[in-house]
């Protein structure tokens, strides 16, 4: 056995022989690390090791593969199965992301009761099975079917795996998980990819479907190599404010279906429940005739979602008047302040501006620039917005309003919510299934919804 030492990128995983202060890969600075490793002998030779064996298989012609029949379960939760796009895919490794405390545990055990007539194995390299045992009676989880395994050493799990054959393997979590033949302490960058790489081997091989929570670091994004999330066919976070009782999942790649499906949940004492209503929840407590509120309907993959914009606008006191944005991109948001100035007309420039999404949505719709530039106008005359309207509408830099995707569906959300009228682009016209009655206002630029909505 020969020791050695290589450097990894902690961003992009690229390796190297030296180190460097930023990566040739991915362009980072001081993400470079020392990863010692070793070299040991095989019946080929040398072989590095936790590399994956060479798995021998004849090539196939490609029009002669069936691929119609795409192998689907559901995991017994609405909201997931929404975001997977229709169901947990046979064979596939899903990584669940989120900060600490904000249910990703609570969410996969609930799988673990939910999944009808499939054999579960859950691995907790962080709980004793006592603390496993003590939580799913907690979350009312006591089906038949469920095998509990305290262990991170990744051979041990794999051993378990082949003589169990479970349907599901959930793993809690990736970063505790070690290969004993690798001299690197668990949630390393060699032994992250080296046991990610095992179980990606097992799904693919047996069918198996694998859960893997991931640990995130301070700036959001799953904490060890971002090679991990082109690994694996799967990549949802969950997001949400501890303080909140509301969660949000949301697919970040997912091979098998849509990027922009989220799941909405709400956290109980008896654990995570859905929400399969979420404009009612957005809307709730929604205080009538107050200044600087307004609704906008989003579209979040397939599904249309009102959401309240809140603004609050100030005068300062500061030679640099202050600025935040939560939900909505900051950049983007004070792109419409200007436009508000520039072509609305009031004088927002030196006043501090405070812009909320409420429910802890994060929205990247265009469709909400039109409600947002509303909101701000509303809070800076300090006069409500009708409170039986919905605004959507994408704002450009000369304030005039663009049309958006599915009108349709968001016209239906908006009447079924109760709103009896709709400000919209002017451009919208033409062919548009109007709900009975929801009235329409067509506007061309942002002065004439001003003039519109507050009066």
């Amino acid at each position: 056995m020969k020791n050695k030492t290589t450097f990894f990128c902690t961003d992009c995983g690229n390796e190297f022989p030296k180190w460097s202060g930023q990566c040739a890969g991915c362009g980072a600075w001081n993400t470079i690390v020392e990863q010692p490793s070793y070299t040991k002998k095989t019946a080929s030779g040398t072989k590095k090791a936790g590399a994956s064996p060479v798995l021998r298989s004849q090539p196939q012609e490609l029009k002669s593969l069936d691929a119609s029949k795409e192998m689907r379960f559901s995991t017994g939760l609405s909201e997931l199965d929404r975001v997977l796009g229709g169901g947990a895919v046979v064979g596939s490794l899903v990584l669940v992301g989120g900060s600490p405390g904000i249910g990703k545990s609570t969410l996969l055990l609930q799988i673990c009761g939910l999944a009808k007539n499939l054999k579960t194995l859950y691995v907790s390299g962080e709980e004793s099975e006592r603390q496993i045992k003590m939580r799913a009676e907690r979350l009312g989880v006591l089906g038949g079917g469920i095998f509990v395994l305290a262990e991170t050493e990744i051979t041990e799990i794999l051993s378990a795996a082949e003589e169990l054959q479970p349907d599901i393997i959930i793993i809690d979590s990736i970063q505790t998980l070690y290969n004993p033949e690798m001299t690197t302490a668990p949630g390393s960058v060699g032994q992250v990819k080296d046991c990610t790489m095992s179980l990606l081997r097992l799904s693919k091989d047996t069918g198996v479907t694998v859960f893997l929570v991931g640990h995130v670091n301070k700036e959001g994004a799953i904490a060890g190599p971002k090679v991990l999330e082109h690994m694996v066919d799967c990549v949802l976070y969950f997001e949400g404010e501890r303080s909140m009782n509301y969660r949000i999942l949301r697919a970040a790649k997912n091979r098998y279906g849509s990027t922009n499906e989220i799941g909405v949940f709400e956290m109980l004492d008896t654990g995570l429940s859905e929400v399969l209503n979420p404009s009612e929840m957005l809307l709730s407590g929604r205080p009538p005739g107050t200044p600087g509120t307004c609704v906008t309907c989003v579209i979040e993959g397939t599904r249309p979602i009102l959401a309240e914009i809140q603004a609050l606008v100030t005068p300062s006191s500061a030679n640099m008047p202050r600025r935040n944005a939560n939900g909505i991109e900051y950049n983007r948001a004070m792109m419409l302040l200007a436009v508000l100035q520039q072509r609305g007309g009031l004088r927002v420039g030196g006043c501090d501006a405070y812009i909320n999404v409420i429910g802890g949505l994060s929205i990247d719709d265009p469709g909400v620039d039109i409600a947002t530039v509303l909101a701000l106008a509303s809070a800076y005359k300090d006069k409500p917005i009708r409170a039986d309207i919905a605004v959507f509408g994408e704002v450009g830099l000369t304030g005039e309003l663009r049309a958006v995707s599915h009108i349709g569906q968001r016209l239906s959300e908006i009447a079924r919510m109760g709103f009896t009228a709709c400000l919209l682009p002017q451009k919208a016209k033409g062919k548009i299934q109007i709900p009975d009655g929801l009235e329409l206002i067509h506007v061309k630029n942002i002065n004439e919804a001003i003039n519109v909505v507050i009066k």
